[in-house]
């Protein structure tokens, strides 16, 4: 059934802005200027009545036994479901065999965290190699191919912890519909995804989300906002309403990543957000 979730990201600021990092950089920091810490955030989440979660990587503060076993506490106290970690670095599609490996290496730890925290789903990035266009099939393009690989294999490990993985309409080897379609296929069934708003433009932008919706398990739901933090209401439900159309039933995920105005705070604008979004769940 649909429901009403948000990310992490939609409070980033709330929780600090911690740095961002990838395979190779240090790994999770504290956060030193938030005002929330991700502890507290399932009972914050459930005083908003949103009810579900992602969390992008980058917001664990350590990846500590004893830290996860608390969080996952905290989400079964709260009643919040944390449906997915957003694991947002790693490159699938690196050509270099070696390094390649590392950076599946370091998915694959994100995957261990995703199941211990109890996260049903964790996405990962289906690759940052462009995809340049030629005659041939885009089945048999060498970077799509590595980027399926990739994904069958962090799913088949995903599966034997309990872990879902998906993919998402995001970076360069997926900006294109017809590219994430044809990962998808050659992924077989046995990777999801997270179709994103806010991530094709241009003239052919509802045709692109036309294409991915029917394939989505979740989607991260954008409004786009004018230069005074106001946001298109009509247009948002117009790709709310494309979305239902598609049969999709899983989180819509609330993603507010716009400049701030006035006195207005994240959660001012998640509410703002979800009274819209809450007549699309089923």
């Amino acid at each position: 059934m649909s429901r009403i979730s948000t990310s992490s990201w939609s409070l980033h600021r709330a929780l600090g802005s911690p740095p961002l990092f990838g395979p190779g950089d240090p790994g999770p920091r504290q956060p030193s200027n938030g005002i929330i810490s991700l502890l507290e955030l399932p009972s914050a989440l459930a005083q908003a009545n949103i009810n579900t979660l992602e969390i992008v990587h980058f917001h664990f503060p350590t990846m500590d036994a004893a830290y996860v076993d608390e969080l996952k506490a905290a989400f079964k106290e709260a009643g919040i479901e944390l449906f997915s970690v957003l694991i947002d670095a790693g490159d699938i599609t690196r050509a270099d065999e070696t390094v390649r490996a590392g950076e599946m290496a370091w998915i694959r730890s994100w995957l261990d965290l995703a199941a211990r925290c109890g996260a049903t789903h964790a996405r990962v990035v289906g690759g940052y190699a462009p995809v340049e266009r030629n005659c041939a099939p885009l089945l048999d393009h060498p970077v799509l191919q590595r980027s399926a690989q990739g994904l069958r294999e962090l799913a088949d490990y995903g599966s034997s912890i309990g872990v879902q993985v998906i993919t998402e309409n995001f970076r360069e080897t997926t900006d294109r519909a017809d590219q994430v379609l044809a990962i998808l296929e050659l992924c077989e069934g046995r990777v999801g995804l997270c179709a994103d708003f806010g991530n094709y433009r241009g003239e052919d932008r509802y045709d692109e989300l036309a294409a991915i919706f029917p394939k989505a398990d979740s989607a991260h739901v954008k409004a786009l906002y004018d230069d005074k933090g106001r946001p298109d209401e009509n247009e948002f439900r117009h790709s709310l309403g494309m979305l239902s159309k598609a049969g999709f039933d899983g989180p819509m995920s609330l993603i507010f990543d716009t400049p701030l105005h006035g006195k207005s705070t994240e959660w001012d604008n998640l509410a703002q957000l979800r009274t819209v979004a809450a007549s699309f769940c089923a």
